[in-house]
């Protein structure tokens, strides 16, 4: 398993940050996503299942940017 932490542009409501931690853990391969802070997430998952772009993607979808920290 990896670890990423992403950071979310702006600061998602509450609620959307929920969206997209629902979304992520959606996701197979996601062994957990976790909010760290307002518009941070920290994520673990199988790197022969997902890459790093496949959860900004995910991000994404929810309406939100985000990126690497």
């Amino acid at each position: 398993m990896n670890r990423v932490f992403l950071g979310v542009r702006g600061e998602p409501t509450p609620e959307g940050m929920e969206r997209i931690l629902a979304a992520l853990r959606r996701l197979p391969g996601v062994a957990e996503a976790q909010a760290v802070g307002p518009a941070q997430i920290q994520v673990e998952y199988d790197p022969q299942a997902l890459t790093v772009m496949d959860l900004i993607r995910t991000v994404r979808e929810q309406g939100f940017l985000a990126g690497m920290l």
